[in-house]
């Protein structure tokens, strides 16, 4: 029984591998072979070739020498067509580089002196300079005009109208109760600016009727005078 199944076994083991082609079945020559028909002629052929026997191997054709077909024309003038109708450029050293636009918006090319020379020699650059130098002229400041539509004080001109140091006294101050009055008053605003614009409104700064400047320098609250004299140069 045991002999039985491994016989069994042995055939579908035997069925489940897979049948090896024969390279010769359906050849009725054996010397054929599949790309070379008789392979003895195909050799003899070879070797009269290569003894130039049998004439040159033939050449394969040139691809870049073969004519455009229809297609490959169309082609070519679709391209042209995407291209505005303008065909495009080969490259080839040869052609020119392109030509660099510049002052295309008018700007001043005065500070290139390649184009200052097509225009004009080295005298005339000269006169040029002369002339516009006659032209200078320098703009003395004025007084600030007064904000339309406010009666509040400049301070701008306030600040540089004066030249003491802040906190040099020059005017008389009341001592009493004096720096609580300065800290009450000072809390009112939310800036030195306007601070120093309603001091010169009230009386500024010969009176202080708030207290806002306890040392007599007529800057009330934290207001200084130094930045608007900085601008000034003093």
């Amino acid at each position: 029984m045991r002999n039985y199944l491994l016989v069994v076994a042995a055939l579908a083991v035997a069925a489940c591998e897979p049948s090896v082609p024969d390279s010769g079945a359906g050849v009725a020559d054996p010397g054929t072979g599949v790309g070379f028909g008789n392979y003895d002629d195909y050799a003899a052929r070879r070797e009269a070739q290569l003894n130039g026997d049998a004439g040159p191997i033939p050449v394969a054709p040139d691809v870049q020498s073969s004519p455009i077909d229809g297609d490959e024309a169309r082609a070519a003038a679709a391209a042209r067509q995407a291209n505005s109708g303008v065909a495009p450029v080969e490259a080839d050293p040869s052609n020119p580089p392109p030509q660099i636009v510049s002052n295309a918006r008018g700007i001043s090319g005065e500070n290139d002196f390649s184009a200052v020379s097509r225009t004009r020699d080295i005298d005339a650059d000269a006169r040029l300079i002369e002339r516009n130098r006659a032209q200078y002229t320098v703009v003395q400041p004025e007084a600030l005009p007064k904000r339309p539509g406010t009666d509040a004080p400049n301070i701008v001109e306030y600040a540089l109208r004066t030249t003491n140091p802040v906190g040099t006294a020059l005017y008389k101050r009341s001592s009493f109760n004096a720096q609580s009055r300065y800290q009450r008053a000072c809390s009112t605003y939310s800036s030195a600016d306007l601070a120093q614009e309603d001091f010169l409104r009230l009386g500024g700064p010969e009176k202080d009727r708030k207290g806002m400047d306890p040392d007599g320098d007529g800057f009330a609250c934290t207001w200084t005078p130094a930045p608007f004299r900085a601008v000034r140069g003093g």
